[in-house]
C-alpha cells in the first residue's frame, strides 16, 4: 500500500460523505460533480483496502471499518490544517514561541519592565524566558536550546551576532553607616581601596568590576557572593560595599534601611547589553525587530545604544566600562 495515491482532498471527500450520508450533498459541499466525488471515494477505498461506505439505492451507511478510517481521516485533516496555520503564522515573524535567555544579573530586573510593552506590541509572541551565566547561555545558543540571549560584552565566541541595545551604568551599593552614604555622588577611585564584595567567578559583572579596579590601579581585598541578592545581604551587615548595575539598584530593597545606593560622579562606569543570536539564523527577521523594540523601550535608568550589529568575536573590543 502506498500513501502517494491518497490526497488530503480525497480525505475531505470521504469525510463529507460520512457527515452527509449522501453523495450528492457531499459533492455539493466540496464543489465537485457527484460522479467525480464518487470516483475519488471509490479510489480511496481501493487504496486503503477497505469499504468505507455501504451503499444501497436509497441510503449510504458507514461500515465498521469505515468508522475507524473516518475518525483517523479527521485527525489527519486537523493536523494538516495546523501545519497550514503554522506556515501562515510565519508571515508574522513576531509570533509563536521565542526562547530568550538573559544573564542572571540582568534578567530579574529587566524582564519585569519589558514584558508588558512586549505583549502589548506583539500579542501573538510567546516568550519563553530563562536566566544563566554568560558561558551557559552561549552553550545553550549553540545547542539550539534558546533562540537569543541578552548578554554583556566582551565575550569571545564564533558564530554569534550581537546587536547593542543599551548602556547600563553601575552604581555604588553600601551600608547606610558608610562614610560615603551621605554623599550625593561618589568618586570611583575613592571607594575601591578595600572592602569590595563581588560576585563569584563566572559572572560577567564580577569580571567587569575587577577590570574597573585594574584600570584605576586598585587591587582591592574582596569577598565573593553567588548573586546580587546575596550581595545586598553581605553589604548590609558589614562595612563593605559593592558595585551593581543600575537596574538592580533601581527601586532596590534597602533591607530595612541598612542599604543605600549612590551614583558615581562624572561619567559612570557601566556595561553594554546586547541581544545575541546565532549567525546561522541571521536571516530570521524577528531578531532585528526585537532588538529595535528593546532599544526603543530601554528603561529610564539606562542609555539607549545606536544600532550596529557586530560579530561576537569582535565584541571583545567593545568599550564596556566608561
Amino acid at each position: 500500500m502506498s500513501l502517494a495515491g491518497i490526497s488530503l482532498r480525497d480525505l475531505e471527500y470521504v469525510v463529507a460523505v460520512s457527515e452527509t450520508l449522501h453523495f450528492g450533498k457531499a459533492a455539493e459541499r466540496c464543489g465537485v460533480s457527484q460522479s467525480a466525488l464518487s470516483a475519488q471515494v471509490k479510489k480511496t477505498e481501493g487504496l486503503l483496502g477497505a469499504d468505507i461506505f455501504e451503499r444501497t439505492n436509497k441510503k449510504v451507511f458507514l461500515t465498521p471499518k469505515g468508522e475507524v478510517l473516518i475518525a483517523q481521516a479527521r485527525r489527519v485533516l486537523v493536523e494538516a490544517q495546523r501545519l497550514f496555520s503554522l506556515s501562515q503564522s510565519w508571515a508574522d515573524p513576531m509570533s509563536g514561541r521565542l526562547r530568550l535567555g538573559a544573564i542572571e544579573t540582568l534578567g530579574p530586573y529587566y524582564f519585569p519592565k519589558i514584558l508588558a510593552p512586549l505583549r502589548e506590541a506583539y500579542s501573538n509572541l510567546q516568550p519563553a524566558l530563562t536566566e544563566g551565566r554568560t558561558a551557559d547561555l552561549i552553550r545553550q545558543l549553540h545547542a539550539g536550546e534558546i533562540d537569543a540571549a541578552l548578554l554583556s560584552p566582551p565575550f569571545e565566541d564564533e558564530g554569534l551576532v550581537a546587536e547593542p541595545l543599551f548602556f547600563e551604568p553601575f552604581v555604588l551599593m553600601l551600608p547606610t553607616n558608610h562614610p560615603l552614604a551621605t554623599a550625593p555622588e561618589a568618586r570611583i577611585d575613592a571607594v575601591l581601596d578595600e572592602g569590595l564584595v563581588v560576585l563569584e567567578d563566572g559572572h560577567c559583572l564580577s569580571d567587569q568590576t575587577l577590570e574597573l579596579c585594574e584600570r584605576i590601579g586598585r587591587t582591592p581585598s574582596r569577598q565573593h557572593a553567588t548573586g546580587i541578592e546575596t550581595l545586598r545581604y553581605i553589604v548590609a551587615i558589614q562595612n563593605g560595599f559593592s558595585i551593581v548595575p543600575a537596574l538592580a539598584a533601581e527601586e532596590g530593597p534597602t533591607l530595612g534601611g541598612l542599604l543605600c545606593y549612590r551614583s558615581f560622579d562624572q561619567t559612570p562606569p557601566g556595561r553594554t547589553i546586547s541581544l545575541v543570536w546565532r549567525s546561522s539564523a541571521d536571516d530570521r527577521a524577528e531578531f532585528r525587530i526585537l532588538a529595535e523594540f528593546l532599544r526603543k523601550h530601554a528603561p529610564k535608568a539606562v542609555a539607549r545604544e545606536r544600532s550596529g550589529r557586530v560579530d561576537a568575536k569582535k565584541a571583545k573590543k567593545t568599550k564596556t566600562l566608561a
